[in-house]
């Protein structure tokens, strides 16, 4: 038996929520406590050639962490890129980056690395879907298309990142087509601060839904999933856009194969004001 520390991140490119500061060593540090076993991270520069401190952030990342790296560079400039990058305490036995570029507006791409927990294969995937319903429902296709044909049914599966989905409406795909089951919808102990803010965060929220009658499309709605035990739950996935007062609900972690332990969003400080996202964190365990 396994026990995994995962976490999921978009780290802005290394730079702060508000004003833009750089946020790298900051990052770093954070990162460094909590003590991840597999990081997911989108938005990662992999070159920076207008800022030296900015540049590799992966590479210095690993370095920092003591993990194995893989990078996919999906959006290129003219003296930068960006894109994915997987970060493990564990061998990477290979990795690919597949473009799912909808249109040329928006390069994105995914990031599918193998790697070895003790004899054990392990698929991960980092992904940063686009910011248009239909693009997004055709890379989700990709993603499950490429699991089908790649990933055997017996082999455990980690899918995470910035899926810019605040309808949640991508989740059923997943449970359906792939069995696989989004963490706070199956954890046994989900801190319930991150799914509801509490305070005065929770009585502006509050406030808020009850202001008008009509429809509220912004608002993610529950969505009916499976537990790995079989119980049922109408959980939608917790906020963590914007960072400093989270309202969206952009960022999930896939799972198939573990057993969930907790899952939570990492929030107060530093987390609320190294990017604009919040990160998650679960804990799995791999029989």
């Amino acid at each position: 038996m396994s026990i995994l520390r995962v976490v999921s991140y978009n780290i802005h490119k290394g730079r702060s929520a508000t004003g833009g500061r750089e946020s790298l060593e900051a990052l770093r540090l954070g990162l460094y406590g909590v003590q991840p076993d597999l990081l997911f991270l989108q938005e990662v520069q992999g070159r920076n050639e207008r800022r030296f401190s900015l540049d590799a952030q992966h590479e210095s990342l690993g370095a920092a962490l003591g993990m194995h790296v893989a990078y996919g560079r999906n959006a290129v400039r003219t003296r930068t890129d960006h894109g994915n990058a997987l970060l493990s305490r564990f061998p990477i036995l290979s990795y690919e980056n597949e473009d799912i570029s909808d249109h040329r507006l928006e390069q994105r791409g995914l990031l599918h690395a193998v790697i070895d927990i003790r004899g054990v294969p392990v698929h991960c995937m980092v992904v940063h879907l686009g910011l248009f319903a239909g693009g997004r429902a055709r890379q989700v296709a990709a993603l499950v298309q490429r699991i089908q044909r790649l990933v055997p049914t017996d082999e455990p599966v980690l899918i995470a990142g910035d899926f810019n989905d605040w309808t949640n409406r991508l989740a059923p795909l997943f449970v359906k087509q792939l069995g696989l089951y989004e963490v706070f919808s199956v954890a046994p102990h989900a801190d319930p601060a991150s799914l509801f803010a509490r305070g005065p965060v929770a009585r502006l929220r509050t406030s808020l839904r009850t202001a008008g009658r009509g429809p509220r499309p912004w608002v993610a709605g529950p969505v009916h999933e499976l537990g790995l035990e079989g119980g049922a739950r109408l959980t939608p996935p917790p906020r963590t856009f914007p960072a400093v007062f989270p309202w969206l609900r952009l960022d999930r972690i896939y799972q198939r194969g573990f057993a969930v332990r907790k899952a939570k969003v990492l929030q107060g400080q530093p987390w609320r004001v190294l990017s604009d996202h919040a990160p998650l964190f679960a804990e799995l365990e791999l029989p």
